[in-house]
């Protein structure tokens, strides 16, 4: 027999990353390709929001210095940030090669991030069964089976959610946590003692292993929070799927493991280890935990086919998976560290895909399978109207009024202004948001970093306040500007343009002023 071939007894989902039969489209590649086409169309109509400016502001700081790139949003030194990660230094040389902006390759990423997501769908699920329906219900219920509450935080990837964050690095860290847990199956499974592994094929041998661990060491650098959710989710495969801990299989993952360890410990931008005793994000997070099950209530209707699952003599991937998660989001809760709210989709996920899983199950059905189908039915449509319709149906065609995804202004015409690097204080929340992605810095930055110590960041902002403030003089203001070459000013229709300053734009749209100051 020729080297890379595989033996073993035949295994449930032994193709799902092999391929299988070649010529004929499977139910998930057509509907997740129209799924694909849809949702691209949804994300780019949509203008980019909320985080967006953000991770527009990385690609710019890359772009313009790639070995070393400025703090994100400040005139600062970006030294230590774990916004520079591996992808974001990849979107960098992107943005260097093409001229694209910051605004454009965050754009242009979101179907590439849509791709991965859906092609390691497929291949998690095909990797937990055979049944070819199995991976279409998983989309469909990852994607409306959330709660009845509008949420777009990164890393929620809903259907509503999806018009909002596609372009983040988030969901391409999700999408890839998909390939490293289908490929983590695959695996295991070889690791049983009824299979035997003949030579490298594939992600086969040593090198198979050591490809996951690079695979989980970059989804680490990546995203740091979904690679807590993405490594517990490991665990709870590799445990579900051992019959004994032979020295080999120890050693085998333990490989895996160093060289997770060695990719995320050498990178050279910043520091992995410092993210751990970090709470600069939490307290923003507490409200995660505050609405979370007005954010995921319909998830609960996976918990039967979960329970199905569980009830069976083998240990059970997806069951100890969400047990697993669960504590996760339960020790963020207990220790103070509200960020591990974010792990919510991994908690959901089995669910979602339990359920998928079984009710992709051949005809005929039992009454008890019957009632779970019209349960997740009636879910799934519940989902649907109450948040996540107006994602996919426009304005223009609702006979509703669903509730359509957020739109914020463009903010093109005050950065045609502004040179690369030029200080703006402003007092609009969007404009905070926002104008960073365009090359221009803030006086004060909005989020916590690693790369700025947050007394600093505190007492910037302070000085920030000081000069918007009613009773400001001219003086005042004047030493906040010496002490932050502050350039310019941008500030919303309601606060009034202070003496000293020159108006140079203004927006239709909003009412906002744009303004110059100092020399």
């Amino acid at each position: 027999m020729s080297a890379g071939v595989l033996v073993r007894r035949t295994v449930r989902g032994a193709t799902a990353l092999r391929g299988g039969r070649v010529g004929r489209l499977t139910p998930y590649q057509l509907l997740g390709a129209l799924f694909w086409l849809v949702m691209t169309l949804a994300f780019w109509r949509v203008p980019l929001c909320c985080d967006a400016g953000q991770h527009a502001a990385v690609v710019e700081r890359l772009k313009a210095d790639l070995l070393h790139p400025a703090h994100t949003m400040a005139d600062l030194p970006g030294e230590g940030s774990p916004y520079y990660g591996p992808y974001a230094v990849a979107q960098g040389v992107l943005a260097r090669l093409t001229g694209l902006s910051g605004w454009a390759v965050v754009k242009l990423a979101g179907p590439v991030h849509l791709l991965v997501l859906l092609t390691g769908i497929g291949r998690f699920v095909r990797a937990l069964t055979p049944r070819p329906w199995a991976p279409v219900l998983a989309l469909l219920f990852m994607t409306l089976l959330w709660g009845t509450t509008r949420i777009l935080w990164s890393g929620y990837l809903g259907l509503m959610s999806m018009t909002t964050n596609l372009g983040y690095p988030s969901a391409a860290a999700i999408g890839v946590t998909f390939w490293a847990w289908a490929w983590t199956c695959v695996r295991a499974r070889d690791d049983a003692p009824a299979v035997r592994f003949v030579g490298p094929s594939g992600l086969g041998g040593w090198w198979g292993y050591a490809g996951i661990g690079v695979l989980y060491g970059l989804i680490l650098l990546t995203h740091p929070v979904t690679a807590a959710s993405a490594l517990t989710g490991a665990a709870a495969i590799v445990a579900s799927r051992q019959r004994g801990w032979r020295r080999p299989v120890v050693v085998r993952w333990a490989l895996a493991g160093a060289a997770c360890a060695a990719v995320a410990l050498t990178w050279p931008y910043y520091d992995v280890l410092t993210l751990v005793g970090d709470t600069g994000m939490d307290a923003m997070h507490r409200q995660l935990y505050e609405r979370m099950l007005a954010n995921s209530w319909l998830a609960l209707l996976g918990l039967p086919a979960l329970w199905v699952r569980a009830r069976r003599p083998v240990r059970d991937p997806l069951v100890l998976m969400f047990l697993l998660e669960c504590l996760l989001v339960a020790y963020g809760w207990v220790s103070g560290h509200y960020t591990y709210a974010r792990a919510l989709w991994a908690v959901l996920v089995p669910l979602q895909f339990a359920l998928a899983v079984e009710l992709a199950a051949p005809r005929p059905w039992r009454r008890a399978r019957r009632l779970l189908g019209g349960a997740a039915a009636v879910g799934v449509c519940v989902g649907f109207v109450t948040v996540h319709a107006g994602a996919v149906v426009p304005r223009s065609v609702d006979p509703v009024g669903f509730t359509q995804p957020t739109r914020w202004p463009s903010y093109d015409w005050a950065a045609r202004h502004i040179g690369p690097g030029e200080v703006v204080i402003t007092d609009g929340y969007l404009a905070s948001h926002s104008i960073a992605g365009y090359g221009p810095n803030l006086a004060a930055p909005i989020w916590p970093d690693p790369a700025l110590d947050e007394r600093e960041r505190k007492r910037r902002a302070a000085d920030v306040r000081a000069y918007l403030a009613p009773d400001a003089t001219r003086a005042e203001r004047a030493a906040v500007v010496r002490r932050y070459h502050v350039r310019w000013l941008l500030l919303t229709r309601w606060h009034p343009v202070p003496e000293e300053a020159v108006v140079v734009a203004w927006s239709r749209r909003t009412g906002e002023v744009l303004a110059r100051v100092g020399g």
